[in-house]
């Protein structure tokens, strides 16, 4: 009689908390699409977690479009977003805030014809 043992690893991902909803942009692809995963990868034999391979768990930023994995201690400006602070997406690079000084001043009233 021959039996046949499956062995392997699996990873239980959830969102870390006070990151909830949290996208930040990823330094791989350069999307907006990253989220704060906390990782806890498991040895499993016959489909059943026996061993945990870490005991804290790893918390990364993980890449929906790339899957790129990157340590949340890395990134200091995502660290800043926890618990909602930082205002969302930013939609133009740091520095540049589109208009310079606000919208042009209209030259008089305006006339129609």
């Amino acid at each position: 009689m021959c039996l046949i043992f499956t062995c392997g690893e699996h990873t239980f991902r959830k969102e870390v908390e006070g990151y909830e909803g949290v996208v930040c942009r990823c330094h791989n692809c350069g999307n907006y699409s990253g989220s704060v995963i906390k990782s806890h990868p498991w040895f499993t034999f016959c489909f059943i977690p026996v061993i945990p391979l870490s005991m804290k768990g790893y918390e990364d930023i993980q890449c929906r479009i790339c899957n790129y994995h990157q340590p949340l201690g890395q990134r200091p400006d995502v660290q800043q977003l926890r618990g909602g602070g930082g205002g969302g997406i930013p939609m133009h690079p740091p520095g540049n805030n589109g208009w310079q000084g606000g919208p042009p001043a209209p030259h008089g009233p305006m006339q129609y014809k």
